[in-house]
């Protein structure tokens, strides 16, 4: 029960790797705010995990639906001790010049801007309260990019950056900013990145992975809950590779 009695945020939280980490916080005594777009697949996992979890439907690139999200969840559990900044898309492999501008704005309006409309109110919530953790999801592709990948890349390079210049910032409020960075997973947006899923295409990734498998939702959850926690008390503008060693 390492997180009992916080109150958490997880963004894209009602599938894939910001599933698995709603279900482990929940697990570690948290109460957890899924805040998702599909607002079927959050009201099921609502269902699923109890009063404990509360789904909110909206658009985490939306300055209005972030500024309820945050004023929902206070009316429902008083304040924000966690924020997880999770909820992210990607590209079809493609020559960089050939990506349309409109998915590019929607890439950086998701993956980027989203963190700092979460942050602008997460941020005074947690000033008042004395501390705070942050966790932002970027990616492998963030520290070692693959072609054809290169705006997806960028993007989650943002995200390293950010959170290690909001790590800075924010420590003497005792707000400790880490993030994750992992391989591609068993979720919704792997068959984005891999363009075709064949027994070849996978059999190509899981090649350049050493530990021979794909990431999890649950050792996402594991890696989150641990970064959240008391026990990484010390632990701040850490990029947190869960990758099976891909990056070596």
């Amino acid at each position: 029960m390492t997180l009992n009695g916080k109150v958490a945020i997880v963004t894209g939280g009602a599938s894939g790797f910001g599933e698995g980490i709603v279900r482990r916080f929940i697990s570690e005594g948290a109460r957890v705010v899924t805040a998702d777009r599909n607002a079927a697949a959050a009201r099921a996992l609502e269902a699923d995990l109890g009063p404990a979890c509360r789904a909110i439907e909206g658009d985490i690139s939306d300055p209005a639906d972030v500024e309820r999200l945050f004023a929902d969840t206070v009316a429902a559990f008083g304040g924000v001790d966690i924020l997880v900044n999770n909820a992210g898309i990607g590209h079809k492999p493609q020559p960089l010049e050939t990506l349309p501008q409109d998915d590019f704005d929607r890439l950086f309006a998701v993956n980027a801007r989203s963190i700092y409309l979460t942050a602008r109110h997460a941020v005074p919530l947690m000033k008042a309260a004395g501390g705070g953790a942050i966790l932002n999801i970027a990616s492998t592709g963030g520290v070692s990019p693959r072609p054809n990948l290169t705006w997806y890349n960028a993007s989650k390079g943002w995200v390293i950056t950010a959170t290690r210049a909001m790590a800075v910032e924010l420590a003497p409020s005792q707000i400790r900013v880490n993030a994750l960075n992992p391989v591609a997973g068993e979720t919704p947006l792997l068959k984005t990145f891999m363009g075709d899923d064949t027994p070849e295409v996978r059999a190509k990734f899981l090649a350049s992975i050493p530990l021979g498998r794909f990431s999890t939702p649950a050792d996402m959850g594991a890696a989150a809950a641990f970064l959240c926690s008391d026990d990484a008390s010390m632990i701040t503008g850490v990029a947190l590779e869960v990758d099976g060693g891909r990056c070596i």
